[in-house]
């Protein structure tokens, strides 16, 4: 059901807003009334609907935590700037949830932290901002320390890296590094020195785009040819107002030699979330955009467009794209792809700016609508960060969440019939802060 939000309700999020501005720059209840009283006349009772099983209880210890990629404010003489780009990591160990942390006072923004199993052994990748650098860090003496893999100012106003995947992208069997950044829009692919070539990473740039942002990159097969391709979403530099911010999906294929290509032309709208994924289980992936929605009204508050996520394949025109859902939001960044219920089948979650965390099902057929139901309403944030993971290794994937909202990580199990909140985490201290991203790591790397 798709409804329209007031300028109310867009109004109360102004504070959002203007943060995200400032970094620029530098289970839902319901409630009913109560049933009119029964006759009394002789009735057989009916059988009361069984409750929710509870939700499995978490493991004491857990063999894999989160890294959270993080933008901080901090206070300096009375004026709230940003801070050292962060990491917190979240663990469980002994029956409790712990924290642990990283930061790099060279960037202001950790736009991604991540498992990187390269061959030097596994590390935490970091992906800054201002500086733009990519960053693997190794555990020791108890302390994680960086190794700068690329690092480079692109020359426009901004330098970011801003999101990246792990792939062998050239069929060799190694962990090449695809890079999304800001805002000459480049992409490029940092490829691992092979045996005894020495410690150097080497850079092909793959594209470059003046004034131009890249806001995500995926890595996926859609044709099914056994070659990896990448995805990614360059569009006219952000705007916070509204206004239209014309963008596109491209895909390039490093081992062809493939350059930019559009596979998903937006026309006056963009994309800043994409997915590729084989959630229908046919053996190939699918490209999933979310769509952000657009405001205008006398106030340029009112919602006009929601948000809307398509589903391209292999043969898919550009102008084409099937709209398998809306959300009633004009921003949502995140999608994740997991089994929540353990059935054997694939859902995808979305988490919206002020809507909420959304579940969607594949429809009865290829091109019907996805079902929709909200997870919970009262989940919140600009980015909005969620992952579908194991961490505790039983085959059924939990749901992760960070409500910046609410400064709050929350962690949704399926109870038998509906996924069950439970917060982890609350942030103790008042720090304005944006969570970029979430990603599972082992233990072994987090330092404690």
């Amino acid at each position: 059901m798709t409804r329209v939000r007031s300028a109310r309700s867009l109004a109360q999020s102004a504070a959002w807003i203007a943060a995200a501005a400032a970094l620029s720059a530098c289970g839902s209840g319901e409630t009913g009334s109560q049933p009119a009283a029964t006759p009394a006349v002789p009735r057989t009772a009916a059988p009361e609907a069984p409750l929710p099983a509870a939700a499995p209880a978490t493991p004491a210890d857990l063999p894999r935590g989160l890294a959270l990629a993080l933008a901080q404010f901090v206070d300096r003489e009375g004026k709230s700037v940003p801070g050292p780009a962060r990491v917190e990591f979240l663990y469980r160990q002994g029956g409790a949830w712990k924290t642990a942390a990283i930061e790099d006072p060279e960037s202001n923004v950790f736009h991604k932290a991540m498992l990187y199993d390269g061959p030097a052994g596994p590390r935490i990748l970091t992906l800054g901002g201002s500086a733009a650098a990519v960053k693997a860090w190794a555990l020791a003496g108890g302390k994680l320390e960086p190794t700068t893999l690329w690092q480079k100012d692109f020359g426009g106003k901004f330098s970011r890296m801003r999101d990246a995947e792990v792939a062998d992208l050239y069929g060799d069997g190694s962990a090449a590094i695809a890079v999304a950044t800001h805002d000459q829009g480049v992409v490029a692919v940092l490829r691992p020195p092979a045996a005894g070539a020495g410690p150097a990473f080497s850079v092909e740039e793959l594209d470059h785009q003046p004034n131009t942002f890249v806001h995500e990159v995926e890595v996926g097969d859609l044709d099914g040819d056994g070659i990896l391709e990448i995805y990614a979403t360059p569009s006219e530099p952000n705007r916070l107002d509204g206004t239209p911010q014309a963008g596109k999906v491209v895909r390039y294929v490093p081992k062809k030699k493939q350059g930019r290509e559009v596979v998903a032309d937006l026309g006056t709208r963009h994309a800043k979330e994409i997915l590729v994924a084989d959630i229908d289980g046919d053996g190939r992936d699918e490209l999933y955009v979310s769509v952000e929605g657009t405001t205008g009204g006398a106030d340029g508050k009112q919602l006009v467009e929601p948000v809307e996520i398509r589903v391209y394949h292999a043969d898919t025109p550009a102008t084409g794209g099937t709209r398998i859902a809306t959300i009633p939001d004009r921003l949502s960044r995140f999608l994740t792809a997991g089994d929540v219920d353990g059935d054997g089948r694939k859902e995808l979650v979305a988490a919206a700016f002020s809507s909420g965390v959304w579940l969607l099902r594949p429809g009865a057929t290829p091109d019907a609508e996805w079902s929709k139901q909200v997870i919970d309403a009262d989940s919140a944030g600009f980015e909005h960060a969620a992952i579908l993971t194991d961490l505790d290794g039983d085959g059924r994937d939990e749901l992760y969440v960070a409500s910046d909202k609410h400064k709050e990580v929350r962690r949704y199990v399926w109870n038998g019939q509906r996924l069950e909140r439970e917060t982890i985490y609350h942030r103790p201290d008042a720090r304005p802060i944006f969570t970029w991203n979430l990603m599972p790591v082992p233990v072994e790397l987090i330092p404690r």
